[in-house]
């Protein structure tokens, strides 16, 4: 089960699929060339904006879609609501040069995963695709500091949110974790418990609260007073 109550997910020894969209050939290629080398990713398409990635993504039906920000007819924050509507919904990623808090709020407001700096390294674009898959959020360091900022510079503020009064105690406990940016392993290792359970108290999360990644979770936990 991951994050997404319709997510895809891949199947024991499936291949992660991926589909890339951006509108500079040369990125496209070179992120392909980074994947292809990669055990176990296949990329499955490839487009030049972003109507074509969700025309694609609804006949692909990849797992993670790495997703340009800025591309003509439609551009990469506008594909993202589309592209989380599918059935089954892929992961999506933000992969761009722009990491400004605008950018950054909005696509992960709109159900995007994470969002990923192109001048990040190939093995943390691998790590990036691979945690996307498990369901985990994936924030280059930078971005994640954005977020933080805008939290605590009162951008959000911290107010009680009736959306989380129907959590059980354990996944109070698992939604202040999201909010630390921790991993389902990382969540599994404090707690004692396995990935799978972290899962299913994951997603039991999402469906109480209405909140369509373990972003906008992890962004939920700070806006309710939940990290102390």
């Amino acid at each position: 089960m991951t994050d997404h109550a319709n997510s895809a997910v891949p199947g024991p020894g499936s291949p992660i699929r991926v589909l890339l969209a951006d509108d500079e050939e040369m990125v496209r290629h070179g992120v392909r060339l980074i994947l292809r080398h990669a055990e176990g990713i296949e990329v499955v398409g490839e487009a030049p904006n972003g109507a074509e990635a969700v025309r694609l993504a609804a006949e692909a039906r990849p797992d993670v879609v790495l997703l340009d920000v800025r591309m003509p007819v439609l551009d990469g924050l506008a594909a993202v609501e589309p592209l989380a509507a599918l059935d089954p919904a892929p992961q999506v990623v933000m992969l761009t040069t722009f990491g400004d808090e605008e950018n950054v709020l909005r696509a992960l407001g709109a159900g995007a995963t994470g969002f990923l700096l192109k001048d990040e390294g190939p093995q943390e674009l691998i790590r990036a695709v691979r945690a996307a898959a498990a369901g985990d959020a994936v924030l280059s360091p930078g971005v994640t500091g954005t977020v933080v900022r805008r939290m605590l510079s009162g951008g959000a503020p911290r107010v009680p949110d009736r959306r989380v009064v129907g959590l059980t105690d354990r996944e109070r406990e698992v939604l202040v974790m999201l909010g630390e940016g921790l991993s389902n392993l990382e969540i599994g290792t404090r707690l004692g418990i396995g990935v799978g359970t972290v899962k299913t108290h994951v997603g039991s999360i999402l469906g109480k609260t209405g909140c369509g990644s373990r972003v906008q979770a992890a962004l939920l936990a700070h806006q309710a007073g939940l990290m102390g």
